[in-house]
């Protein structure tokens, strides 16, 4: 298995915690608004950790993961 690899832009990242929901083994909120993530999640999370970057509002998540919708 290749591990995921992701990015989070903590400066842009606002606390909506989209990501939490539909990662939760990957993300989670410390107190209110930070944000803390396994940077290497394993394969098993990929769609997870990719829905989770779609989802982000503010498109702070970054991934190694193709963009399915855009023929990626």
């Amino acid at each position: 298995m290749i591990d995921v690899k992701l990015v989070v832009d903590l400066n842009r990242c606002q606390g909506y915690a989209q990501c939490v929901f539909l990662a939760p083994d990957v993300f989670t909120l410390h107190g209110e608004e930070a944000l803390l993530y396994d940077a290497g999640p394993t394969d098993d999370e990929r769609d997870h950790v990719a829905q989770a970057a779609a989802a982000c509002p503010v498109h702070a998540i970054t991934t190694d993961i193709p963009d399915r919708h855009n023929g990626q």
